[in-house]
């Protein structure tokens, strides 16, 4: 499916280390008067579209849930100080990967390579047209990756990788991790339980689930130009640290297009990668609350917002939600 690795961006489950090194104007600012206006009204309808930090509560059970980025930026720093009472008080603490799932995602790919690498048949270069193949070596080579190892990528992986600017990956070689990490690091050190809400190749499955072709639209639709990439991370990265998850969300519907075909391709994406696996997680949220009162739910902050979002099926249940920062 194209743009889907743009939409990962917006999503924020990308999962490098990257750090925030992107400046200058946002995307955000150089909106049209009438697309600005649609942006607002759109957010200001987005249910708990505005919070990192909420509080569910309901009988003598507590959910604290905490919307989380999956790249580093130090001023993640104050919201790791800000829950790490709540954290280290948990009974059990939720995240979408435990060292458990990661490890086994690691395994994964050590033994079968072919997931990440073409091991077999014809690379990207034999696939694309000479033109195209250069302007995404190039692109990948400006992130660090040389030519020879973008060949040799499967589309959608590489994908991924364009869909962040190369101001964002300057940060990978610092290790650093985000806010899950923080939290999930918290938690270890006060002897906390922790639980995946889902299983480690869940998102691999999504991923790989398109066809090759459909993964080669995917690769030329994510050469957007370096600049205006950097333009919509830091705009994303300033609406994460005010807490306006809702504007982040209608900025990413923006930036893919404003077309019939953009979207239905982002309300797929968007089913695939966010509402689809909130459904599947509630389950998870409602059998750890049955048998432990303080639970904590560290999940990527677009996760939490809108009508299909974890607070409001929370809300749905009778959970009573209130917002903390």
């Amino acid at each position: 499916m194209i743009f889907r690795a743009t939409v990962t961006a917006f999503f924020s489950i990308i999962g490098l280390p990257a750090a925030a090194l992107c400046s200058g104007d946002g995307f955000l600012e150089g909106l049209e008067p009438q697309a600005a206006a649609r942006l607002q009204a759109s957010a200001e309808a987005t249910p708990y579209g505005n919070g990192l930090i909420w509080d569910a509560t309901k009988g003598n059970k507590n959910i604290h849930l905490i919307g989380t980025m999956h790249v580093y930026d130090p001023q993640l720093e104050p919201i790791r100080t800000a829950v790490k009472d709540k954290v280290t008080n948990a009974d059990l603490l939720l995240v979408e990967a435990t060292a458990k799932e990661e490890k086994q995602l690691q395994d994964l790919i050590t033994t079968q390579p072919d997931i990440l690498f073409i091991t077999d048949g014809p690379t990207l270069p034999d696939r694309l047209d000479e033109e195209t193949w250069e302007m995404i070596a190039e692109a990948a080579s400006a992130r660090s990756v040389p030519g020879f190892l973008a060949a040799k990528m499967q589309p959608w992986y590489l994908s991924m990788l364009l869909s962040v600017p190369p101001c964002a990956m300057q940060g990978i070689a610092t290790g650093d991790r985000g806010l899950d990490h923080m939290i999930m690091q918290d938690a270890t050190e006060a002897g906390v339980s922790m639980q995946a809400v889902e299983p480690y190749n869940t998102l691999f499955e999504i991923f790989q689930s398109d066809s090759v072709d459909d993964q080669l639209d995917m690769l030329r639709a994510n050469l957007m130009a370096p600049e205006e990439q950097e333009k919509v991370f830091v705009s994303m990265f300033d609406r994460y640290f005010e807490g306006d998850i809702a504007t982040l969300w209608e900025m990413s519907k923006i930036a893919i297009g404003d077309d019939q075909e953009a979207e239905a391709i982002f309300e797929e994406a968007t089913e695939a990668l966010l509402t689809g696996r909130n459904r599947n997680w509630m389950p998870i949220i409602f059998d750890a609350a049955d048998t432990h009162d303080n639970l904590v739910v560290a999940v990527g902050a677009a996760h939490l917002i809108g009508e299909e979002g974890l607070l409001q099926f929370l809300a749905d249940d009778g959970w009573t939600i209130e917002r903390v920062q």
